[in-house]
């Protein structure tokens, strides 16, 4: 199929025969990993620059080394000793950034947005949403499907449980987004208190009780939870919060034998993962981060003009 994506903002527009035709490259691109040599010249020629506004461990790194994988030439940028720190605006910032050659900008911020702003007042890079605020982390529910798929296999007619903090995860919401484009239920369960309001405009049940939502489940995806939410009074103890929501042996075995256990990183051991769940049978979410990888690289590909 013809590729029409230039940018990656949100997955909100693209189809399920889209998101078919994306893990396939995915696939092509996991292969390419195995390789003894790795690199290929498909960007050769193309300048990327990665703009991480927030600290990022997993997202940064995966981008370069897809970058790098296929001969991009890499500018990794920082605010710090840029001239943003002497009140240049970031419209400016990133023109300048065009100016000099760069075709695509990978965008993490803490801002709603501003991946959306900037892939307006760019005249011809593409632009890449690496996580923007509380609003999406779109790459990220890429590389959760290419994950979940290589586990189970067709995802049409499977049931998810996602469990944590949604109201403040910009994972969740991407997930949701592209789990159910993908024919996926989606049961979320947590505290109350860190559920958004519009549950069910999301398509999505909500129940309180973990146990339920883990109930037959094939995919069971927990959620970071920050330790300040029980300073905030949204979530009781740690260790209450582990005991009710927590990835328990007790928990996944309610699940699907077969199901697979996933988390966004980084991990709170002892909160909301044990660490017998975390390295168990039943987790991927090393198979996560090396899709991270995979997923970013047939992103550049595609949207880079490699594929044409």
């Amino acid at each position: 199929m013809e590729w029409r994506h230039k940018d990656l903002i949100s997955l909100e527009g693209w189809t399920r025969e889209e998101l078919h035709f994306f893990l396939e490259q995915a696939d092509y691109m996991d292969e390419l990993m195995n390789r003894p040599i790795k690199k290929v010249p498909a960007l050769r020629g193309k300048m990327v620059v990665n703009c991480f506004f927030e600290n990022s461990t997993r997202t940064r790194v995966s981008f370069e080394l897809a970058e790098k994988m296929l001969s991009a030439d890499v500018v990794n940028w920082s605010a710090s000793g840029s001239s943003t720190s002497k009140g240049e605006t970031l419209r400016d910032t990133v023109w300048t950034l065009e100016a000099m050659g760069a075709d695509a900008v990978v965008v993490r911020h803490g801002a709603v947005g501003v991946p959306d702003y900037l892939s307006k007042k760019l005249h011809r890079a593409s632009v890449f949403n690496a996580g923007d605020g509380t609003n999406g982390h779109p790459t990220q529910a890429l590389l959760d499907l290419h994950s979940a798929r290589k586990k189970l296999g067709d995802l049409d007619g499977a049931k998810m449980a996602m469990i944590g903090d949604v109201l403040h995860s910009r994972v969740a919401r991407s997930d949701i987004q592209a789990f159910r484009k993908m024919g996926v239920s989606v049961t979320l369960s947590g505290p109350a208190t860190l559920m958004p309001e519009d549950t069910a405009s999301l398509g999505v049940e909500y129940v309180s009780d973990a146990r339920e939502a883990a109930r037959g489940a094939d995919i069971l995806y927990f959620l970071r939870i920050q330790r300040e939410r029980q300073e905030d009074g949204l979530i009781p103890s740690i260790d209450e919060y582990h005991r009710r929501w927590g990835a328990t042996d007790s928990l996944v075995a309610l699940a699907s034998p077969k199901a697979a256990v996933m988390h966004p990183g980084p991990m709170n051991r002892g909160v909301e993962i044990a660490s017998s769940v975390a390295d168990g049978p039943n987790s991927v979410i090393l198979g996560q981060v090396r899709s991270g990888v995979a997923v970013r690289m047939a992103l550049l590909y595609l949207c880079l003009g490699g594929a044409r």
